[in-house]
């Protein structure tokens, strides 16, 4: 994914980002767990990473609880394997089967609500 300011404000790809994620697992994402799948936020300015910061702050005052995502600078950055692009695309039946089983929606609606 490349970020494009041009396209979208950092602020609004902070929000569609929280919204996507569970903020509080340390562990990873939903069944998938370990290091590579935990959330985080790898700001590329000075602005961003205050906007980061800024955002993760608002949700921990929100919520009255800390937040597990990091925000971390860049480093190098390595694709997933070929199979992983566009999974949810080249794969939709599986896709949905994977969200349903792993608790992803359950836990997004949790932790955000109905308008997820």
């Amino acid at each position: 994914v490349t970020y494009d300011p041009k396209k979208i404000a950092y602020s609004d790809l902070l929000t569609l980002f929280w919204r996507n994620v569970d903020p509080f697992d340390a562990e990873g994402q939903f069944c998938d767990k370990g290091s590579s799948y935990r959330a985080a936020i790898f700001p590329g300015n000075a602005a961003e990473t205050r906007a980061a910061q800024a955002s993760k702050d608002y949700l921990a005052g929100h919520f009255k609880r800390d937040i597990a995502t990091k925000i971390t600078a860049r480093s190098t950055f390595y694709p997933a394997e070929d199979y992983h692009q566009n999974y949810y695309r080249e794969n939709p039946i599986r896709y949905k089967y994977y969200r349903s089983r792993c608790g992803r929606d359950d836990r997004l609606k949790a932790v955000w609500g109905k308008k997820n």
